[in-house]
């Protein structure tokens, strides 16, 4: 039997080929999972990465999650609005049931430095990042209490391990879900429910030109770039029975990049 054969996982912000959303959407499904997760469209064609082949993914996503044998469902969702994520758990639940995992990968990034920062644009990030977040992390431990345990499972990018100068609503956003994650976890530990963030570094999803990805190679002493997938195996065993002891950790899975 594979690891999460009968388990429903989460999993938000999957909307493009090659984001860390679609990857661990896809090895979730390979390891057993029931696949549910959320795009949004809106926030995505707004960024320079998004490209021709990004539209109409995540239909094609769902049927292929399908082909593995799993069931997949999915909803175009905006993770900044305070109901989302009571409209989310009760969707999942009406179509395939009760999950046991959650992945929060849904990010709203978008570089401002101290001159461009402002209201507007620190709230657009809030709202997703940190309300969205934590949000949906309650909602869905107040969903699973006193049915069965679970794992929550978010996205971090490192602010805890060096400064981000330039992307300052961000890492202010992000730093908060890093400080969200610990405590959170040891009040859901009880529940047999755990919580950690993974940190995947610079990641290879589209969105570096060819002279970044040739200026941020050197930093990776294992010789590569990261990739979706190796995030996605990291975000797998954290989903999995075998991960039970692990709660409230930071986890750096950035190949050593420095």
């Amino acid at each position: 039997m594979k690891p999460l054969t009968n388990k429903i996982a989460i999993i938000t912000g999957a909307s493009r080929v090659h984001g860390i959303g679609t990857a661990i959407c896809k090895k979730l499904a390979s390891e057993g999972a029931d696949v549910f997760f959320t795009y949004w469209s809106k926030y995505d064609r707004t960024m320079d990465y998004f490209h021709d082949g990004d539209i109409g993914w995540p239909q094609h996503l769902m049927e292929e999650i399908r082909s593995l044998g799993v069931r997949c469902e999915s909803m175009e969702l905006d993770l900044s609005q305070p109901q989302a994520p009571k409209t989310l758990l009760d969707k999942v639940n009406e179509k395939i049931g009760s999950p046991s995992i959650l992945v929060n990968n849904a990010t709203h990034s978008v570089d401002v430095d101290f001159r461009s920062i402002n209201a507007d644009n620190l709230d657009s990030h809030y709202s997703v990042n940190v309300r969205g977040t934590c949000l949906l992390t309650v909602e869905f431990a107040r969903h699973i209490e006193g049915r069965h345990g679970g794992r929550i499972i978010n996205m971090v990018s490192g602010q805890d391990k060096s400064p981000e100068p330039g992307n300052l609503a961000y890492v202010a956003t992000k730093g908060a879900v890093s400080a969200f994650t610990k405590s959170v976890a040891l009040e859901l530990a009880s529940l047999q429910i755990t919580v950690n963030a993974v940190d995947p570094g610079p990641t290879n999803t589209g969105w570096m030109n060819s002279e970044l990805k040739k200026d941020l190679l050197p930093k990776f002493p294992m010789g590569r770039l990261g990739e979706p997938s190796d995030a996605a195996k990291l975000i797998a065993f954290l989903a999995s029975e075998e991960s039970e002891w692990i709660t409230g950790q930071i986890i750096h899975s950035d190949g050593g990049f420095w």
